[in-house]
């Protein structure tokens, strides 16, 4: 083989690999399964499956957020599959009365929020779910 012909699938290969790459988002209702990773299923019915991180995962498995309108940046590994982004870009919103949130969970008794549900860091009460309006 040629060094022209290995530096062309090189070339090929690396564009087809970005190609999978590209930054996007998928929106729909979130779909939660005991046996299965949380998924959206989109507008024509098709069921992505979502990947991420732990943090995004134990959001994506909230199930106060089962069933509702659910906005994940990432990309597409597949046509099926959908890798979220991490924890700290921000990737898991809520669509609610015409309004992109992002999800918080926020403690009352101590004033914390967190990106994460759970216990409270302080007082070990479970925090609440807090959708706040996305900065402009």
């Amino acid at each position: 083989m040629s060094i022209r012909r290995v530096i062309a699938c090189l070339i090929l290969g690396g564009l087809a690999c970005a190609q999978t790459q590209q930054p996007a988002s998928l929106r729909g209702a979130l779909v939660q399964s005991a046996s299965k990773p949380p998924a959206i299923r989109i507008a024509e019915g098709r069921l992505v499956s979502l990947s991420a991180d732990d943090p995004v995962a134990a959001v994506l498995n909230d199930k106060r957020l089962a069933g509702l309108d659910v906005e994940v940046t990432g990309r597409f590994t597949a046509p099926d599959r959908f890798q979220v982004d991490p924890i700290h870009t921000r990737p898991v919103f809520v669509h609610k009365n015409g309004k992109r949130l992002y999800v918080t969970y926020w403690c009352d008794l101590c004033a914390i929020r967190t990106y994460t549900p759970g216990k409270c860091q302080c007082c070990q009460e479970e925090t609440e779910i807090d959708l706040r309006e996305t900065e402009k």
